[in-house]
């Protein structure tokens, strides 16, 4: 998934970044509130980390801005503020949820699947079309009960086709929530994951299909379809 961070701790901004990462989440890192709220403004994100206190502008600015703008993306909201006013200013300016530095990373991770659970309208960890299953919390995948390797960006796309069944999604915009920015890529690079990703699941055995619909983009199908 396409996460922005808006950080300007750079130990704490780093690390988080990694971690992410890892996990397969393409991360934007910004230390600047201004320039954090300038790519909120343009670019769309599936989650905004944002810290509260930023050079620039404050976090509290930044999500005041975009829920102004009607932008629907969760956003997390990280401060060292223990004061409950603080904390219910944030979420009364619109924030999903809030951690308070310093934190458990495992907290953050899981805190970060929930918000891109319930946004893309899932109750749990679980993905399953068919016999294909995707846990979310493992980031793993298996089908008919075996595992399934998949590479981070395969694990990504995949998550992303599985979260809304049937639903086309175009190239760009793929491109957009697999890539990080500073990452050189093109609608080529989202062609050949697609291509891997569907030889791997059809070598497999996966009921679920990945479908290429001409000028269009990429949906993926369950058996029922």
């Amino acid at each position: 998934m396409r996460i922005l961070l808006v950080e300007d701790t750079r130990d704490v901004g780093e690390a988080i970044a990694v971690r992410l990462r890892g996990l397969g989440h393409a991360v934007d890192w910004e230390v600047d509130g201004e320039a954090g709220d300038a790519l909120l403004a343009v670019q769309a994100y599936d989650l905004v980390i944002l810290d509260v206190n930023l050079p620039g502008l404050d976090g509290f600015s930044i999500l005041k801005r975009l829920r102004a703008r009607r932008g629907p993306v969760p956003v997390l909201v990280l401060t060292a503020r223990s004061e409950v006013d603080d904390r219910v200013g944030a979420l009364d300016l619109g924030a999903d949820d809030y951690l308070v530095k310093p934190f458990d990373f495992r907290e953050l991770e899981a805190r970060v699947r929930a918000l891109l659970r319930r946004n893309s309208g899932h109750a749990d960890n679980a993905l399953v079309l068919g016999n294909l299953r995707l846990d979310r919390e493992a980031r793993s995948a298996s089908v008919a009960g075996e595992a399934l390797d998949l590479t981070r960006r395969e694990w990504t796309l995949i998550e992303i086709l599985a979260a809304r069944p049937g639903r086309i999604f175009p190239k760009g915009e793929l491109l957009e929530r697999v890539f990080a920015l500073e990452e050189e890529s093109s609608e080529n690079a989202v062609e050949q994951i697609v291509a891997r990703l569907r030889r791997k699941l059809v070598a497999a055995g996966a009921q679920a299909e990945i479908r290429t619909l001409r000028g269009l983009g990429y949906q993926v199908v369950g058996p029922e379809a």
